[in-house]
């Protein structure tokens, strides 16, 4: 039987997955106002996180306003479906992770983070390879590509969600490493089932630096 966590998160996931996607296509202030919402509380959340390491606190402040500076930017730049390609294949990263890693089980990755398994981090790149391929596919979605003499497009394309989903699961490990530090479970509770905003864009917020810097070489 689904336990009541689970439940939570798959009922707060259907109303949020919706909005989240129709402000991002929507675009203009809408996008800007919930961009802005989900920055002041993802700093919220760091700072109350860090609150006894004031070096951290401003390494963070700084590094989350050029994340969420790039992410506004990518959107404009590259358009809505490139945005949510890169988010996509960062959330089939969790969802991967968080499916394989509770079937699977077996060896952990680190005490950083109990949870994560190594069937997990497998699973989180087969889930956003399977995710991200289906959404190329039938989704209007362009890249500007520069390497064709050196590789063909199809293993740039491979290679470009199996790196987007490397670091969203570096930085989920980095923001556990922080919650460790500040011996909490999650960063909020705003979320029901998922914690707080800075719980669900952990990996987010470092996808979305490298996809920008890998999409404008």
């Amino acid at each position: 039987m689904m336990n009541m966590e689970l439940q939570k998160r798959l009922l707060s996931s259907l109303i949020m997955v919706p909005i989240a996607l129709f402000l991002i296509l929507k675009g203009s202030i809408f996008f800007t106002f919930f961009l802005f919402v989900v920055f002041i509380a993802t700093i919220k959340e760091w700072l109350e996180m860090c609150k006894k390491n004031k070096l951290m606190k401003f390494l963070g402040v700084i590094f989350l306003i050029i994340s969420f500076y790039l992410a506004f930017i990518l959107r404009i730049k590259e358009g809505a479906y490139v945005f949510i390609f890169i988010v996509l294949i960062s959330v089939c990263t969790d969802i991967g992770g968080y499916i394989f890693g509770k079937l699977l089980k077996g060896p952990k990755i680190t005490k950083i983070s109990p949870n994560k398994t190594f069937s997990g981090v497998v699973g989180g790149f087969i889930i956003s390879l399977i995710g991200a391929l289906i959404f190329y596919e039938y989704m209007p979605i362009s890249f500007s590509f520069n390497f064709e003499k050196f590789i063909s497009f199809d293993l740039y394309l491979f290679f470009i969600i199996l790196m987007i989903s490397m670091i969203s699961q570096v930085g989920d490990l980095i923001i556990s490493y922080f919650k460790r530090q500040a011996k909490i479970k999650d960063t909020g509770q705003l979320l029901p089932g998922h914690g707080g905003f800075l719980d669900r864009v952990d990996g987010m917020i470092f996808a979305i630096p490298f996809s920008f810097l890998i999409l404008n070489l």
